[in-house]
């Protein structure tokens, strides 16, 4: 009896499964044409090999850590608030400084809150701040156009979970994103010569030291 019903219960929850299936079908095929929505992933993997091959990708990911490492990619403000305090002004001068050395970088801004509040409520806030951020780095010399986008996560990424407030969830992070598409330099794939420039132009150049001979024999007299 038990072996029957098992049977019985599977053989159910088979047909419904193919009943689901062949009514998505239906719909999908009695559609009007062009009425699809995809959920925005369509054409990742492809534009994913494509950044590998080119070497974009490698060198993105060097100049983030970079630029987190050298500079702080995070600011905080005050409770339901957008108003850039004197320590993110500070930060962001110093963001500033980092961007204005690659023209040829994108970099995106991230708007976060704390919990308390509405979800709707709070993605506008998010949304303020990052508005208030790429305004000040406009102000300071950094072209619109290089700020790909402003982005709002809102409340859904805390940094500390809580349902009180926390100051360290009310942030904006600003990342590199990738590469200037229209600039000659990236084109030819010179990513490396843009990421570490810094490094190359600090370096000591050669007709800067003495007593030494680059072709391996000795530069001095006999």
């Amino acid at each position: 009896m038990a072996r029957t019903t098992h049977l019985i219960l599977i053989g159910a929850l088979a047909t419904t499964a193919l009943s689901a299936c062949t009514t998505d079908s239906r719909r999908s095929f009695l559609n009007e044409a062009g009425t699809f929505q995809g959920d925005g992933t369509f054409g990742n993997a492809t534009m994913n090999n494509t950044l590998v091959q080119n070497g974009e990708k490698r060198y993105v990911l060097d100049l983030a850590n970079r630029f987190a490492n050298e500079v702080d990619s995070t600011v905080n403000f005050a409770f339901n608030s957008s108003q850039l305090d004197a320590a993110a002004r500070a930060t962001l001068n110093q963001q500033a400084n980092f961007i204005r050395q690659f023209p040829e970088v994108r970099f995106r801004v991230y708007g976060h809150t704390d919990l308390v509040g509405s979800a709707a409520y709070n993605q506008r806030l998010g949304l303020a701040r990052a508005r208030a951020v790429v305004g000040y780095l406009v102000s300071h010399g950094i072209s619109a156009t290089r700020l790909e986008a402003v982005v709002s996560k809102g409340e859904t990424q805390p940094l500390v979970v809580t349902q009180g407030r926390e100051r360290k969830n009310r942030r904006t992070v600003t990342e590199v994103t990738g590469f200037v598409e229209d600039n000659p330099m990236i084109l030819d794939g010179k990513y490396a010569q843009v990421v570490y420039r810094g490094y190359v132009e600090s370096a000591i150049a050669p007709t800067g030291l003495t007593g030494v001979d680059f072709t391996g024999g000795s530069s001095g007299g006999e």
